[in-house]
């Protein structure tokens, strides 16, 4: 079986439809899987390829206890693949064009109670553990877009940012006087680290002790002991569900949030009003107990 055809579909992705990199990996890991399942039933050819040989795998999938939202993940890897396949003619015909995309039941995101944030805050954070809980809580942002900020990104007199989300999609985040506060401080220690390590100034805003950039994963191992401190599993993405749903609980509009969430379609951000409701629920019947 011809693998440029993948190595092709890797860079389309990368390249022409800006996918992140941990996208595109996941498409990689997806498909290469695929691969090797029909290379082991003797299918040498992508032509060769048809629904049953699809079928076959998504059984094999769940014969090897894959979850039911890894499964979803990999048909749809499989379905855009043998869609770009189609369209530059590598295969007479799509055999995945009618492979039925199973729907998974929506799963409310966790959220953190107002209390849960102030308990975060009021933790010994230093200035660089402060302004991360103060960017993914005040500006709702995903992990990667945190972690990619740059000193261009934000016009701290004018209280926005600049982030580039999915797709390489740009939009603007406001941020209030906390969050300001906190950048002030820690463009303070910033400088202190580019001096002590003798590097060279980088563009990247926020910097390991030892002058490196601070990575996803610092971010969440610094988040997870965070939760801990409140005995709750969360993540950075925690932080922005509960920026979204604190958000509409005080009023904010929708469409408003939807625009700061970046969100492309807004049943995605009609999910966090479920929340809201669903807390107002509880509320309800504790005082009516």
């Amino acid at each position: 079986m011809d693998i440029q055809y993948l190595s092709e579909y890797l860079e389309y992705i990368d390249v022409e439809k800006g996918l992140s990199i941990n996208t595109v990996e996941a498409y990689k890991s997806d498909l290469s899987d695929f691969i090797d399942f029909c290379l082991e039933k003797g299918i040498s050819d992508i032509n060769e390829i048809v629904r049953t040989h699809m079928n076959s795998y998504i059984m094999n999938l769940r014969e090897r206890n894959f979850n039911p939202r890894s499964v979803v993940r990999k048909i749809a890897s499989i379905r855009g693949f043998f869609r770009w396949l189609g369209a530059n003619e590598y295969i007479k015909t799509n055999p995945a064009q009618t492979l039925e995309q199973p729907k998974l039941p929506k799963k409310l995101p966790k959220v953190m109670t107002i209390e849960e944030i102030k308990t975060i805050f009021r933790q010994e954070l230093n200035s660089t553990e402060l302004l991360i809980v103060e960017l993914l809580y005040d500006c709702g942002l995903r992990v990667s877009e945190l972690v990619n900020l740059t000193l261009n990104s934000i016009d701290i007199k004018s209280k926005y940012i600049q982030c580039y989300g999915k797709g390489s999609k740009e939009r603007v985040i406001p941020f209030g006087k906390k969050a300001q506060a906190a950048i002030y401080e820690y463009l303070k220690k910033r400088d202190l680290i580019i001096l002590k390590n003798k590097i060279s100034d980088t563009k990247y805003l926020l910097l390991r002790d030892n002058g490196k950039r601070i990575t996803r994963q610092d971010v969440y191992n610094f988040i997870r002991k965070q939760g801990e401190k409140i005995h709750k599993h969360i993540s950075p993405h925690t932080l922005r569900h509960t920026f979204a749903t604190h958000l509409l609980e005080n009023g904010a509009d929708l469409r408003v949030v939807q625009e700061l969430l970046g969100h492309s379609d807004v049943a995605t951000t009609q999910l966090y009003t479920h929340i809201t409701k669903k807390r107002l629920k509880e509320v309800y019947f504790a005082i009516n107990k």
